[in-house]
């Protein structure tokens, strides 16, 4: 079994995988950057140990992505001591099998390429891939594994909360399920807004890349708040929680087995 973990600019999401790629354990903490590596490591120490069923040092090895550079070192010390294993960190001189089509393919974020890994190695054709995260990303990867670009959108939670700082009479507000399209009251009318209007984006922006591609195209969605967000897609969008976790999973069995 491995250690996968991503570190992500609100969450940092571990995962326990199986050689079949099963995940046999998840849990998240919060990317606090107050918080000290010994901080850290107490925390992952306090979550292994009550619902974890392996001790950490039974595992095969470790491997961390992460979009907070001053987190990375700190959780993969953490890892490295809780666990006896040094913990491979996905950069850009790990091998994942894509080809890059970008102006500066090292700069393209690793949880971004993580996520195609995953997606490219379990479905055919080309693929758009939706992270819900703090940005709501989308990227393009072809049937000859080739990553042809990204479209980055501010994220969800990061627009809910410019709306109601900005607006004063507007609240901040739970992203439960609208109870219908047209609001009837602040609330209602806000959820309608988050929910309806990002489904009507993630439906819109794929029929405008597979305008743009001249073929079909297939969705997954993964990250955040996409479970809230998928059933209201008018097209039919995969989603998948484990995504990243999975990306990882590929990556290391790919390389390090």
């Amino acid at each position: 079994m491995i250690f996968t973990i991503d570190i992500g600019n609100s969450n940092i999401v571990i995962g326990l995988m199986d050689a079949e790629k099963n995940l046999v354990f998840s849990g998240r903490i919060r990317s606090d950057l107050q918080k000290t590596k010994e901080e850290f490591q107490k925390e992952l120490q306090n979550l292994f140990h009550d619902t974890c069923p392996i001790m950490p040092s039974q595992a095969e090895g470790v491997i961390l992505s992460s979009v907070v550079p001053m987190l990375t070192s700190i959780i993969r010390d953490a890892m490295a001591n809780l666990t006896g294993r040094r913990p491979i960190v996905v950069g850009q001189d790990i091998a994942t099998g894509l080809h890059i089509k970008m102006d500066h393919p090292k700069r393209v974020g690793t949880d971004l390429l993580v996520d195609a890994v995953a997606a490219a190695s379990e479905h055919p054709g080309t693929i758009a891939i939706f992270d819900l995260g703090t940005a709501t990303t989308c990227s393009i990867v072809d049937g000859n594994q080739t990553y042809l670009g990204t479209i980055i959108i501010p994220g969800v939670q990061i627009s809910q909360k410019a709306l109601s700082e900005k607006a004063a009479q507007l609240p901040h507000i739970r992203f439960d399920h609208p109870g219908r399209l047209i609001g009837k009251n602040t609330v209602e009318s806000m959820q309608s807004g988050v929910i309806y209007g990002t489904a009507a984006m993630i439906d819109g922006l794929v029929e405008r890349l597979e305008d743009e591609l001249v073929e079909p195209i297939t969705v997954i969605a993964t990250g955040g708040i996409a479970g809230a967000i998928v059933p209201y897609c008018k097209r039919k969008v995969i989603y998948d929680p484990e995504l990243l976790l999975k990306g990882l999973w590929y990556i290391y069995y790919k390389t390090y087995r």
